[in-house]
């Protein structure tokens, strides 16, 4: 006599830990069962029944391993955007080209692998080239602050801007930029896969975000 169903019953995805317990359960009754009711004759399968039984274990502690895995991201999801919140009203430096142009100061940092003499450009939202300077820097990290007046003059309103960077050393070579962007925090995004931040009209992943600090330290 053999034991059928009970693989088929718990080999589902979609079985809850309770089902899979009083599935378990009746298993136990139905196996007393049959050792009681078996054919001296024809006596059950020990074999086949270990293996039935050896199934229904691994699926149950699968489904076991399933909800502890979802428990642990879950728990790191939680604490990847405790992380993110509390950045609001801090001031960043992320991996990118975009600041915030905030009562009259905007902030970039940008670093060359030597010694270089650079051109900056700084983009309004719509592409246009608004103003721009030329200068010398050493090699590391350099701050571009600008103070929104573009080279016609005028005072440009609040709002994001881009830079682009070209450096060049004392042969004329080009020399590699990385730019950065620095803004403070107003908001968090939680729709994506990663918490965005947003600063300004810019948004900065969490994972590009390079340094934080308090808004008082100096404003953005």
């Amino acid at each position: 006599m053999a034991v059928t169903g009970v693989g088929a019953a718990a080999s589902t995805s979609t079985v809850s830990r309770k089902t899979i317990a009083e599935d378990f359960d009746t298993f136990l009754t139905l196996l007393t069962t049959q050792l009681k009711n078996q054919n001296p004759l024809d006596p059950l399968d020990t074999d086949q029944f270990t293996q039935q039984l050896v199934q229904f274990t691994g699926v149950e502690q699968q489904l076991k391993t399933n909800d502890y895995l979802a428990a642990m991201m879950l728990s790191a999801q939680g604490a990847g955007n405790s992380q993110a919140v509390s950045y609001v009203g801090k001031i960043v430096t992320a991996s990118g080209s975009k600041s915030e142009l905030v009562d009259g100061r905007a902030a970039w940092t940008f670093a060359v692998a030597k010694p270089a003499n650079v051109t900056i450009s700084v983009r309004d939202e719509a592409g246009n080239v608004v103003f721009r300077k030329q200068g010398s820097v050493a090699q590391g990290e350099s701050v571009f602050v600008w103070d929104g007046v573009g080279d016609d003059g005028r005072k440009k309103p609040d709002g994001s801007y881009s830079i682009t960077v070209e450096g060049r050393d004392e042969e004329g070579s080009l020399v590699e930029v990385l730019t950065e962007m620095t803004g403070q925090v107003t908001g968090v995004d939680f729709t994506g896969s990663e918490p965005v931040l947003i600063v300004g009209n810019a948004r900065v992943n969490l994972s590009g975000v390079l340094s934080v600090r308090a808004a008082s330290a100096g404003g953005a």
